[in-house]
């Protein structure tokens, strides 16, 4: 049904005078000149680098993709940004700075750049977060190390009594898979993965020798004794032996695209990867050590798009989960059966990224980058029990059975916050720069592993053991 016609209450208030057009002398020489759409794109960043937008901070908007010479001012609602235009240089690229208000409501803002020369217009969302000071380290023991550069994710193994960290680096390149002493963090063993077979397409350069294979992903098959890895500069899968780290299957590159997280599934015997930025699950034998199948997951919502980017799995082995950062929804996958059971909403979150389920209490736990919390939610329900704000950048999440408590990792606070399971926030703790992943051994202690902002950043690459203070 179409909405009723404005006129004749316009007329009636005597503001017909609105609906006629202007002379065309109204209008200054230059407007409506050929139009040009914006094809660049601006990085939003805090005067610190690698640090999350506060309020009251200052706000940098570095642009690039804009033609030489272009304008471009800031506005904010219809409130100009800083100070005056900036212009970009002859490679297209513009700097524009301005300052927060000490009381900016945290949460995404649009802000509209308006070019001119030749005219445009576009959207640049910042995204302002919430300042939560670090609390509760005494609650806790620590160890640190740093055992290699470009660390992403580690898993506790209770067969080998050992915790398994995966690294890799673009610069320099470098890939490693480090077993540890899950109780002191002193290295085992240590391999770097070999290079994946030539490829008669890509010959190599002179002198350049195959870069190893990037080891991202990780999770354990305890009942076959193996480390699955995913290799997502690759696009592909690979599995070592727990004992000595060495290769047993190296999956061909481009099998699964952006491959990111793995899920081992012992009681049926399957291994689930992500393919990040589609709608696929793909499906190993942990037997076989052979592809079976894809799972596509639908989105529940009128025209939503099921990204897939985190997995996480029952220890009980009846559920998979499978968490889509656009349209922020979960599914749960029936691993008896290998069928999508349902899709749930996730009101509250943006950007969903890491989940983790604890099956005593039937409760699920969502990290979200740009909403910057974490969500419980009651499984059966799919109810969103509590909404608990954290530090900026939440990306992944483990529930520790022991405490009760969820460790989150916030990759842009470089912390990590502990929130128990009737959603209170108990310890906000350092997890160094651009924290980024977390486990658990299952019996109280937590592993921690975060990034750097380069190769002198001290508290960069670094795993972190957490665990009860004494």
């Amino acid at each position: 049904m179409s909405p009723p016609s404005l006129k004749p209450f316009l007329y009636r208030c005597g503001l017909a005078l609105m609906l006629a057009p202007l002379p065309a002398a109204a209008f200054a020489d230059g407007l409506f000149s050929a139009p040009a759409e914006f094809t660049g794109r601006f990085r939003v960043s805090a005067a610190e680098p690698g640090a999350p937008v506060f309020a009251g901070s200052t706000v940098t908007l570095a642009g690039s993709g804009l033609m030489p010479g272009q304008s471009v001012s800031f506005l904010q609602g219809t409130t100009p940004l800083g100070e005056g235009k900036a212009t970009a240089d002859d490679k297209g690229a513009v700097s524009f700075s301005f300052s927060l208000p000490a009381g900016a409501a945290s949460g995404i803002h649009p802000v509209i750049a308006v070019f001119e020369n030749p005219a445009s217009a576009a959207i640049v969302d910042v995204k302002v977060s919430q300042n939560i000071p670090l609390s509760g380290a005494e609650q806790f023991s620590t160890l640190k190390i740093q055992p290699a550069p470009g660390l992403y994710q580690s898993v506790y193994s209770a067969k080998s009594d050992a915790l398994f960290v995966t690294a890799s680096s673009y610069r320099p390149v470098s890939s490693a898979l480090i077993k540890l002493n899950p109780d002191t963090l002193a290295e085992i063993a240590r391999i770097v993965p070999p290079a994946l077979p030539a490829d008669p397409d890509k010959p190599l350069k002179a002198g350049e020798t195959p870069a190893p294979v990037g080891v991202l992903g990780i999770d354990v098959d305890d009942s076959k004794g193996t480390v699955w890895t995913t290799n997502t500069f690759d696009n592909t899968v690979a599995v070592y032996s727990q004992d000595d780290l060495s290769l047993i299957r190296q999956f061909p590159a481009e099998m699964v695209y952006h491959s990111r997280d793995v899920r081992v599934d012992e009681q049926h015997g399957r291994a689930y990867v992500s393919s990040a930025a589609t709608d696929t699950l793909h499906v190993f034998d942990t037997e076989t050590l052979e592809k079976t199948g894809e799972i596509r997951i639908r989105s529940a919502k009128r025209g939503g798009e099921f990204y897939l980017l985190g997995l996480g799995i029952d220890p009980e082995g009846k559920w998979l989960f499978a968490i889509s950062r656009v349209s922020n929804e979960l599914a749960v996958i029936d691993l008896a059966t290998g069928e999508l059971a349902k899709v749930i909403d996730l009101t509250g979150a943006k950007n969903a990224s890491g989940l983790d389920y604890d099956p005593a209490s039937g409760k699920l736990f969502i990290a979200s980058q740009d909403s910057d919390n974490l969500l419980i939610v009651d499984l059966e329900s799919g109810a969103v029990e509590h909404n608990v704000p954290v530090g900026a950048g939440a990306l992944n999440v483990v529930f520790e059975p022991v405490s009760k408590q969820a460790f989150v990792a916030s990759r842009g606070a470089g912390q990590i916050a502990v929130v128990s399971l009737e959603g209170q926030l108990v310890a906000n703790l350092d997890g160094g720069s651009y924290a980024n992943h977390v486990s658990t051994d299952g019996n109280g202690a937590v592993f921690a592993v975060n990034k750097s902002l380069g190769e002198e950043d001290p508290g960069g690459d670094q795993v972190l053991r957490l665990s009860p203070a004494q």
